[in-house]
């Protein structure tokens, strides 16, 4: 059995795998970072953090299963998220307009909080995660942690097997995503200060992400209707 510093380890890990991929969230992370500093960009991935806590006592509870049965639910999500990346774009294409420089646009309140937070609860994908793998960290058993990482999960497939069901494993978990709200901001303005010419393609860059998930999440929902 693994010891509970390898499996808060292991936890920690899981957590960024998740959390480093690029998509939408990233993309509105990103804007607010490079447009309005740190500060906010880490508000926008606390948005996100929040909805995996929420979806994390909905799935404890067992309401993620049960609101995933009804079958409208899914097409529904998929077309309301896609509208508000679409709306969201909007917004993203303006700064990317407006930025000259890395944190110039102090001229309006930073509200990426609560886009990732919205957009995260009306993500079906990220609701599917909780349905899947969220459960399986709730239940006693054990997890084959790197084989879910994107892009070399198989490679690394078995190379970290833990406990789940373990509270050390969901503290690392969500201490991962902890890590990467704080480093990820961070390093966009740490970056941005030293190449400011960057800081209008990066936003132009999160609105372009935005779109393609949002005609993406519109296609899906319309297909499901269908």
């Amino acid at each position: 059995m693994a010891s509970p510093v390898t499996t808060t380890l292991a936890g920690v890990v899981f957590g960024l795998a998740l959390a480093a991929p690029p998509g939408p969230m990233n993309a509105i992370i990103a804007e607010e970072s490079v447009v309005r500093g740190w500060t906010a960009g880490f508000r926008a991935g606390l948005g996100a953090m929040l909805a995996d806590a929420i979806f994390f006592v909905l799935t404890l509870a067992g309401l993620v299963a049960v609101l995933d049965s009804v079958p409208a639910v899914r097409p529904a999500l998929y077309l309301a998220g896609g509208c508000l990346m679409l709306y969201f774009a909007i917004g993203a294409i303006g700064d990317a307009r407006a930025t000259t420089s890395f944190t110039d646009a102090g001229r309006a309140a930073a509200t990426g909080f609560r886009k990732t937070f919205v957009l995260s609860l009306t993500n079906p994908y990220q609701i599917g995660f909780w349905l899947t793998v969220g459960v399986g960290l709730l239940e006693s058993g054990t997890l084959d942690v790197l084989s879910y990482a994107p892009a070399v999960g198989g490679v690394l497939e078995g190379a970290l097997v833990v406990q789940t069901g373990s509270p050390a494993l969901l503290l690392g978990f969500f201490a991962g995503i902890a890590i990467w709200v704080v480093a990820y901001p961070a390093a966009l303005v740490a970056a941005g200060k030293r190449v400011d010419a960057f800081a209008p393609t990066i936003a132009a860059l999160s609105a372009v992400v935005l779109v393609g998930f949002g005609l993406l999440f519109l296609l899906l929902g319309a297909v499901r209707i269908v």
